[in-house]
């Protein structure tokens, strides 16, 4: 979503490109039908007339397909009285079945046409639930997200964040669910959830941590019985708290996030790794929260590793931290944009995963900042 509230995803046809196209049953059925007139009759070119309506089975309705194939029965019949040993009868029986199979064919196109239309919108439902529009200011501080799912027709996938405004400060979350798709939708929603409750209710971030361990494990055992060691989350979670002036970053097994400081990129490693969640049992689950200067005007990227292990034809991952030394300073809007063209431009505009991004600008000013 960028600006929020808004899904990115691949540009659709040109919409003359595709005007014409709809209008190629036409012209094949006057090209053919001008060839048979204009050539000798040993050529016999009428013989392909049924490959009109067959052609218009593909991007026409029902009616308009067998008027086409009712135009070809009467070019045929033109044909057949000016060459008498042409074959008529053949080549009409042909057209009308040629004619019906693609009148039927229309029929089903439309049908799962229909189907996919309603399942695209259940998706498109599910996902602003899951991925709700966020506000483009929250306290002051101006927020803009960035979702692009590997499934196009998905919407939705195993990436996921949230930002809220709590009595402790405004708090995000940004995370990826191990796997892509709509198998690790759930697993997301359960963590998304947990957070818009736990954030208003914890006082520090390791509590809200502990909640949303606590909630994919229950989760993932209710509905994934085998490989339980191998289902996990990675999640980031950050507070900037009332009066701003710095930052508190909670990573568990996430992509560093990037801070830029007086056009200088800073790559914000955590001093000390948290487990990622589901596998605190595992490796402990003792959680550290690192506090970073956030001055005002400067501007956090919070990303998931869709973004970083994008690849181009020859392998390469997308350079996120050089990138960025490449930007000058510009509104989270912005940056995010530059980020979707890049990623696309670099990938060949093939997206193998699922990709989240979160640019949080602090204000230029205390008094921008609400009492």
């Amino acid at each position: 979503m960028i600006p929020a509230g808004r899904l990115r995803r691949r540009r659709p046809p040109h919409a003359g490109g595709w005007a014409v196209a709809r209008l190629a049953p036409v012209i094949v059925t006057v090209v053919i039908a001008a060839l048979a007139f204009a050539t000798p009759r040993q050529i016999a070119v009428s013989r392909l007339l049924p490959a009109a309506p067959a052609l218009a089975a593909a991007m026409w309705p029902v009616i308009p397909t067998i008027l086409l194939g009712a135009c070809c029965l009467l070019v045929m019949v033109g044909l057949g009285l000016v060459y008498p040993d042409l074959g008529t009868p053949y080549t009409v029986a042909a057209i009308a079945a040629v004619t019906l199979a693609a009148a039927y064919a229309s029929h089903v196109r439309l049908q799962r046409e229909e189907t996919l239309f309603q399942i695209r919108l259940v998706a498109d439902v599910a996902q602003k639930v899951l991925m709700r529009p966020l506000p483009r200011r929250i306290e002051g501080i101006e927020i803009t997200s960035l979702y692009l799912a590997a499934q196009a027709e998905a919407q939705i996938g195993g990436d996921f964040y949230e930002a809220v405004s709590t009595p402790y400060g405004v708090r995000l979350l940004i995370g990826d669910v191990r796997g892509k798709g709509l198998s690790a939708v759930g697993a997301a929603a359960a963590v998304v959830s947990c957070f818009r409750e736990a954030a208003y209710e914890e006082s520090d971030l390791k509590g809200i941590a502990h909640r949303l361990e606590t909630s994919i494990t229950r989760h993932i055992a209710a509905f994934h019985t085998q490989d339980l060691a191998e289902r996990f989350a990675t999640a980031l979670v950050a507070e900037v708290p009332h009066g701003g002036g710095h930052i508190r970053i909670l990573n568990c097994g996430h992509p560093p996030p990037l801070l830029v400081h007086d056009r200088k990129v800073r790559v914000l490693e955590p001093s000390v790794p948290s487990p990622p969640l589901n596998l605190a049992t595992l490796i402990g689950d003792h959680y550290y929260v690192d506090t970073v200067p956030f001055a005002p005007g400067d501007q956090l990227l919070l990303y998931t590793d869709g973004v970083t292990e994008t690849r181009d034809r020859c392998g390469r991952f997308f350079p996120l931290p050089d990138w960025m030394r490449q930007q000058e300073q510009t509104a989270p809007r912005e940056l995010l944009d530059r980020l979707h063209s890049a990623l696309l431009q670099h990938s060949g505009g093939r997206l193998d995963d699922d990709i989240a991004a979160l640019a949080v600008r602090s204000p230029h000013t205390p008094q921008e900042r609400p009492a």
